[in-house]
């Protein structure tokens, strides 16, 4: 089911206030020529992760691109994280779409289906710095599409990882966790309630379903969503972990948790309150500026049971056109300029995200940042599974959000069990399949 809503997209970005960008940039060279034409034309852009990490460097690249492109002016609008996927739900109903758009992969399946997006294929083609973005990444976002066209091009690739305040572990005299059983045993002994600290907190409010299903799928190694037409949601595995996981709660994490996002997950991590976080590389920045260097580090998730690595393929976040813009060609030369190698370096190296261009990757910063190191240490160990969730399904992010992630909270509050839980997500998502199949 695809959200509905009436309501006009910018009465909800009144809701969360529209940001214009305003500052000057410096030198930032990148030119390519294009049928751009002379006169003044404004294109909006929406940023999916608006905040006070993120927001400055959008602005400052906005900023940069209007100087070298002077006949075109860029509208920046930041929406919070957490409700994003909602409010482009109503802007595609409504009609009142962007012109260009920071998209996660996983959305570009439902959006197309919507015929939301403009084809991207003709332009990528034809753009001589095609061949720096990843290769895997490009053809990722083609395949999960019903029609194999190109969507997005993906400016960014993450992880999930574990953050951990490694002074706490240091003063524990433990060693950060590389087991799933050194990873409970950690959370149980860094837990002290009566200095008001926990060993683990859980995302128990929007968005936890997708870091839930990560969490998973490491723990079981099972490298299928899908075999034989039956999900691998239920697997045995799953459930065993579940029941280890959910188990913490309010024992090792806060009661809070049960209604916990993003940023009160993190804000309890880099508050001092919690030892360790599960959550991406991308929330680097954030840690960065509440805690000094030696407090804080990334590790991988543990091994799965058999014994390998397991990470969610098509991690990557990309920049969109919607098929309702009047200026495309101007839109695109937005993309070009944010996978540019500067554009890029700039971004990446702020937020603390692996970049798709190969120019990038060779640069200095990406060899010192121990976050980056850990997070290519996943990607090239030659046993890493890359786990694919059915991303290709319309509905596949409405069941994670709709009934995912109330059917957490339902756990963790008693009224569920595990097993009923893990039943009801794989039958939607088996419904889902079978829907798609015909």
């Amino acid at each position: 089911m695809l959200m509905k809503q009436t309501t006009s997209v910018m009465t909800l970005i009144m809701i969360i206030g529209l940001v214009l960008t305003g500052c000057k940039g410096g030198d930032f060279s990148y030119k390519e020529s294009g049928s751009i034409k002379d006169e003044q034309v404004k294109i909006v852009f929406w940023d999916d992760n608006t905040g006070p990490q993120r927001t400055p460097i959008w602005e400052e690249l906005i900023s940069r691109f209007e100087k070298e492109n002077p006949t075109i002016d860029v509208e920046y609008v930041g929406l919070p994280k957490d409700s994003a996927k909602a409010m482009f739900d109503a802007a595609i109903a409504s009609g009142e779409t962007p012109d260009v758009a920071s998209v996660y992969a996983s959305w570009l399946p439902e959006f197309s289906m919507r015929d939301a997006l403009l084809p991207l294929d003709s332009y990528f083609s034809k753009w001589s710095e095609k061949d720096k973005i990843n290769r895997g990444a490009i053809e990722f976002n083609k395949r999960i599409v019903s029609n194999q066209k190109l969507f997005g091009i993906p400016y960014t690739q993450n992880l999930d990882i574990l953050w951990v305040r490694s002074d706490w572990f240091k003063e524990a005299n433990l060693n950060t966790p590389e087991t799933w059983d050194e990873f409970f045993r950690s959370v149980e002994m860094l837990t002290d309630k009566s200095n008001n600290r926990y060993g683990y907190t859980i995302r128990g409010g929007a968005g936890g379903s997708f870091q839930l299903q990560r969490m998973m799928y490491a723990y079981s190694g099972i490298e299928t969503y899908f075999k034989d037409g039956k999900s691998t949601i239920n697997d045995p595995k799953h459930v065993e972990f579940l029941k280890k996981y959910f188990a913490m709660y309010q024992t090792f994490t806060p009661i809070s948790d049960i209604t916990k996002d993003y940023k009160a997950m993190i804000a309890g991590f880099d508050s001092g309150t919690i030892a360790m976080v599960q959550h991406n590389i991308g929330s680097f920045a954030e840690h960065s500026e509440a805690l000094d260097p030696d407090q804080f580090q990334a590790i991988p998730l543990p091994k799965s049971v058999k014994g390998h690595y397991v990470a969610e393929d098509g991690n990557t976040i990309g920049i969109s056109i919607f098929k309702g813009t009047k200026h495309p060609e101007e839109s695109w030369k937005f993309i070009r300029f944010i996978n540019s190698k500067q554009a890029q370096s700039l971004w990446n190296q702020s937020v603390g995200q692996i970049p798709t261009n190969s120019d990038v990757l060779s640069e200095d910063w990406i060899k010192t940042s121990p976050h980056i190191q850990i997070a290519q240490k996943v990607y090239n160990d030659p046993n890493t599974i890359l786990f694919e969730p059915p991303f290709y399904l319309a509905e596949y992010r409405t069941i994670l959000n709709t009934i995912v992630d109330t059917g957490s909270q339902s756990v963790l509050s008693g009224k569920m069990t595990v097993e009923d839980f893990l039943d009801n997500w794989a039958e939607v998502m088996e419904a889902a399949q079978r829907q798609y199949d015909e």
